[in-house]
């Protein structure tokens, strides 16, 4: 497993992470054993980067997590939460002092630590961006010791934009993948520049770039792939990075024949990523132990060649971007 520098932090994590959000929920039923079986998994594989929330299973996620970790010896990995999603609206004043230091002590209970390493706000509406006394607040609970690093969750480049403004800003995490691939036109260049870490959220376009899915294919009705297609609960670009389900389909199968014998699509798409070196960590989700060893293999993956990337462009061009490329 290759490792990558973590912003301005002492940290180097492996450029394959855990995410954390399907054991939590609203991806189908996981028990409890099979999510700590992926944690494991990941780990045993080399990952040293975990990203969870306090909304993931209420509190689920990030209970399994300290529970693992508890058992585990050696040096711990990087655990990043995730605080904001627990207001009943997004409003701009449910981001007051009183409230960031309430969702990150609860986070400090369920991970079972005395500081959280990363805070992450979590898809928070543009207007907080605009607010420095939110980022003040988090240097204060910085300075307690309640939290190490902070950084910003968001949904569009242009809010990541914003947020790098802030110095304490280390990381930001947004979507990127072959279905969503703006954010390589500038926002990767501009938080290199100011040396702020890349958390890349959503890479398998919620399982539709493992090329397991069809048009037949079920998903539960706790599952957001089957309730948030068009943005019912949360950002629709969450659920399949926002490309309509049969166009995500076409692209796939334009996508297969690109994909390096011995190496599985999900492998292919992972390792896309990471030919981007502004890209810190990318933190596919993993329901079992099998799952999470084969997100870790993608690290050992050659290159992609060049023509390849170029037909992944021209797919991009041609078959998705007019769905996404101006949304997010």
């Amino acid at each position: 497993m290759k490792s990558r520098q973590f912003s301005r932090t002492p940290w180097s994590v492996s450029e394959v992470g855990f995410g954390a959000w399907a054991i939590g929920g609203a991806w189908g039923d996981v028990s409890e054993a099979d999510a700590k079986g992926a944690v494991n998994a990941a780990l045993d594989a080399g990952m040293t980067f975990i990203d969870t929330a306090d909304v993931y299973g209420d509190g689920r996620s990030e209970n399994i997590i300290r529970d693992v970790l508890k058992e585990r010896r050696g040096t711990r990995p990087m655990v990043a939460t995730k605080a904001g999603r627990r207001l009943p609206a997004q409003t701009p004043e449910g981001y007051s002092k009183a409230n960031l230091e309430s969702w990150i002590n609860r986070s400090l209970t369920n991970l079972g630590v005395d500081t959280l390493d990363l805070v992450q706000l979590h898809c928070p509406a543009r207007e907080v961006l605009y607010m420095p006394e939110v980022f003040g607040t988090l240097d204060d609970l910085t300075t307690k010791g309640k939290i190490r690093y902070y950084g910003v969750s968001v949904e569009k480049v242009e809010d990541g934009l914003k947020a790098i403004e802030y110095p304490g800003v280390v990381s930001i995490q947004i979507i990127y993948n072959i279905f969503r691939q703006r954010p390589q036109e500038l926002f990767f260049r501009e938080a290199k520049a100011k040396n702020v870490a890349v958390i890349v959220r959503v890479p398998l376009s919620s399982g539709m770039l493992s090329g397991k899915m069809t048009a037949k294919s079920q998903f539960a009705a706790d599952d957001h792939r089957a309730f948030n297609r068009n943005g019912e609960a949360f950002d629709m670009g969450e659920t399949f990075s926002g490309v309509p389900y049969d166009a995500g389909l076409e692209a796939v199968e334009l996508l297969r024949p690109l994909v390096p014998g011995g190496a599985s699509m999900a492998q292919f798409a992972l390792r896309w990523i990471l030919m981007q070196d502004a890209v810190t960590v990318v933190i596919p989700g993993a329901k079992n132990k099998q799952q999470a060893g084969d997100n870790a293999a993608a690290s050992a993956l050659a290159p992609l060649p060049a023509d390849v990337m170029a037909e992944i462009k021209k797919i991009y061009d041609e078959k998705i971007a007019q769905y996404v490329h101006q949304r997010w």
